[in-house]
């Protein structure tokens, strides 16, 4: 399994953020700015809601925003939280079908946002393999590198929940 935590050659982003899809965006706490230096993406008010998975102070988003936090590891995850994963990426298409725009976000943005923006896109059609392929299009080769939570898409989320519980 390759994580953030065991691969710290992962490079940061080039932007905080990118759309995946129109309304559905996907991002980190930090990003490559054009002059090479890491820089803190802080939202404020681009966004209708944000989910956050990894939080970490002074990154917003300003009052008033909707904002959901459940902190998950680039790792392993059992039941409970691959169930919080499957509520979030409900509550995502929820308001994407309100007209609202979303970011979800991680650390640098690439697997624990993108488990849950590539489940929003397969509750809209897409196979795990397509909703992969436009989430690493649009936001970085990087994205779901962790081979473990490409697994759990492969198998389906409520599957993998099963699973989890079962040996918990």
């Amino acid at each position: 399994m390759r994580t953030r935590g065991k691969r710290p050659d992962v490079p940061a982003p080039d932007s905080p953020w990118n759309e995946i899809v129109p309304g559905l965006w996907m991002g980190g706490h930090e990003f490559r700015s054009p002059s090479g230096q890491l820089e803190s993406a802080v939202v404020h008010r681009q966004f209708d809601l944000v989910q956050t998975l990894l939080r970490l102070p002074g990154h917003g988003p300003d009052p008033g925003v909707g904002h959901q936090v459940w902190p998950i590891p680039d790792g392993p995850l059992d039941g409970t939280q691959l169930a919080g994963v499957i509520r979030l990426a409900e509550a995502a298409g929820e308001a994407l079908d309100d007209g609202r725009t979303v970011l979800v976000r991680c650390y640098h943005g690439y697997n624990r946002s993108g488990l849950v923006v590539a489940h929003v896109l397969m509750c809209r059609g897409r196979t795990a393999e397509a909703a992969i392929r436009l989430i690493r299009s649009r936001r970085s080769s990087w994205a779901l590198h962790n081979e473990l939570f490409t697994d759990y898409l492969r198998a389906g989320l409520l599957t993998a929940r099963l699973l989890e519980e079962l040996t918990e």
